[in-house]
């Protein structure tokens, strides 16, 4: 479907070459937009960014530190040379670490002692820090930056890319749950911040899809399902994973103004019901 309002406009994406955000990209693409990946491998990105060209769209790869205030000054200044202000920036960089993770579900007695157990006590400040930083702090700064090309702009948009976990915590990845009710919250704050001067924000909830970022999480080696997938399909009422290209739909409506100019504020949850199942 052509979305003709977002044609010739300029979008950032940070986390770009990854399974979603590069699937958001390849949807924009086909709106004759002016894309700038950004994120810390320039070689995925490079790749993302000849796929958007392939599919009509002009296209810019910008090695970037999304919580380096410092670098993503440099990536603005870059994508501003190339295609002037900026209209519409989704926020997709973010992920987990496997430090700031406890081993178990469930805290039981033993597990301080037991060398083999990350429990709740040995999660370091350092390991939490990085990943809290790298959703909720990665989320301001690039807004920061990049948001001062938007205001009075009436077709501006800030799209963030919250989770599941924001509206209940996941078993053992305190940090990253956290960090994504927060950028659900900074969404809510951005909205009405912004609102008088026309800046929309708001935020895309995505359920459970296979990434690079959780196969070792959710498949097995031989491609069957581990026990925390089969507690992910068993808490999603379509039964099954979701497939990157069912976001790009609620991405366009969010980021075409003709359509969605009166939203702001929003999480949508993309979910195969997720969030509405109550287990039982």
């Amino acid at each position: 479907m052509k979305h003709e309002h977002l044609k010739g406009k300029t979008v950032v994406i940070t986390g770009g070459s990854g399974v979603l955000c590069s699937a958001f990209a390849y949807a924009l693409a086909e709106q004759e937009m002016n894309i700038a990946v950004l994120g810390r491998t320039m070689s995925k990105l490079e790749a993302v960014a000849e796929k958007i060209e392939a599919l009509g769209s002009k296209a810019l790869a910008v090695k970037c530190d999304v919580v380096d205030a410092e670098s993503v000054k440099a990536a603005k200044k870059a994508v501003n040379d190339a295609f002037g202000k900026v209209d519409i920036l989704i926020n997709g960089a973010g992920g987990n670490h496997p430090q700031g993770n406890t081993t178990k579900d469930i805290f039981e007695d033993g597990d301080i002692e037991d060398p083999d157990v990350r429990s709740f006590f040995d999660l370091s400040p350092e390991n939490f820090n990085y990943v809290f930083d790298l959703n909720i702090v990665g989320t301001v700064i690039p807004t920061q930056i990049f948001m001062v090309d938007m205001l009075g702009n009436p077709d501006a948009s800030v799209l963030n890319v919250s989770s599941m976990s924001a509206y209940h915590p996941m078993t053992r990845v305190s940090g990253y749950s956290a960090a994504k009710a927060a950028v659900s919250n900074f969404t809510e704050w951005l909205a009405v911040h912004f609102a008088e001067n026309g800046v929309r924000a708001n935020a895309i909830a995505p359920g459970f899809f296979i990434t690079e970022q959780n196969k070792r999480l959710m498949l097995n080696d031989d491609g069957s399902y581990t026990e925390r997938a089969k507690k992910v399909i068993y808490k999603t009422p379509m039964r099954r994973f979701g497939k990157p290209e069912e976001l790009v739909g609620t991405v366009l409506w969010l980021c075409d103004a003709s359509q969605s100019g009166f939203v702001t504020g929003t999480t949508i949850p993309v979910d195969g019901g997720f969030n509405a199942y109550s287990g039982v």
